[in-house]
């Protein structure tokens, strides 16, 4: 069983604190555990339940409404509301298909959103920040390495379509090397990346992962780019910028880059470089460069 601080819960959930120990005191139906130190910490299946509940408020239920419910009941009310829901009850959604593995859902959360809002918009507004939740459960040993690899193959396999439906910018379209440097191997944000660009009409070189600074620098010799694009996961502000400061003195091209921002001093950042908070940020830089063109 799994243990969830309070910061924690409020991260994954978006109720704060006061609320939850609001709710603590008033209704029985969710008590958190407590350390032998007397510390708040709540189980997988409150963890749950409390990201059911914020689905629920955030269509306009009741909590004391909720509270006389069973979970059966709460579940089909979940389902129901999701479909009039916002991005935000769909990534809260996202997170408790991954935690139970249940792919049928997953996948119709998708679809639903691609539906009512496209597939960019879906990628941006509802992946990205459910990937964000993911890297919060990841950093705190909160789910299983597989359901880590469960998501992200399916999320793989709906960015790779919706890449492989879009025309094949022209040979006179700006151009963008795409690639993740050496010991880095987390790929969905820069497919994610690769069909923005596309999509803008913007010629992609995809390399991949784990791409030794010899193959960067002979395909930006090759291509000519207008930029390179690459995601660091790593932890280490020191190996992120001798990593960046060696990628656009050895390619002589300007260099787009994200990642955690724990890995970047803006202060340290020239002409050369420009770091990329959320996906917002690249279609700006992208389309900035098009109107220039």
């Amino acid at each position: 069983m799994s243990r969830y601080s309070m910061a924690q819960v409020v991260s994954l959930t978006g109720i704060n604190s006061h609320t939850l120990r609001k709710w603590e005191s008033r209704y029985d139906f969710l008590v958190p555990e407590r350390t032998d130190t007397n510390i708040r910490f709540y189980t997988d299946a409150q963890l749950k339940k409390l990201l059911n509940i914020s689905i629920l408020r955030g269509q306009g239920v009741r909590l004391s409404a909720i509270g006389k419910m069973t979970d059966d009941e709460i579940h089909k009310m979940v389902a129901d509301a999701l479909i009039e829901s916002d991005q935000d009850a769909e990534v809260k959604a996202l997170v408790l298909s991954m935690i139970n593995l249940d792919e049928q859902e997953f996948d119709n959360i998708i679809k639903s959103q691609i539906l009512k809002n496209g597939i960019l918009t879906t990628f941006t507004e509802v992946i990205y920040p459910f990937l964000h939740k993911v890297g919060v459960l990841w950093g705190i040993n909160k789910i299983m390495p597989a359901q880590e690899h469960f998501v992200s193959n399916l999320i793989r396999q709906k960015i790779c379509s919706a890449i492989d439906l879009l025309p094949i910018p022209p040979k006179n379209a700006p151009k963008i090397i795409m690639f993740l440097a050496e010991g880095e191997n987390h790929e969905i944000g820069l497919l994610l990346a690769h069909f923005i660009a596309k999509q803008l009409g913007w010629r992609v070189y995809y390399l991949g992962q784990n791409v030794p600074y010899d193959n960067v620098k002979t395909m930006a010799e090759l291509v000519s780019p207008n930029y390179l694009l690459t995601f660091f996961i790593t932890t280490t502000p020191s190996v992120v910028e001798d990593k960046v400061i060696r990628l656009s003195s050895e390619t002589k091209t300007p260099l787009l880059f994200s990642g955690s921002p724990v890995n970047f001093d803006p202060k340290n950042k020239d002409n050369m470089v420009t770091y990329l908070k959320s996906p917002g940020d690249l279609i700006t830089v992208l389309e900035e460069e098009l109107s220039s063109i």
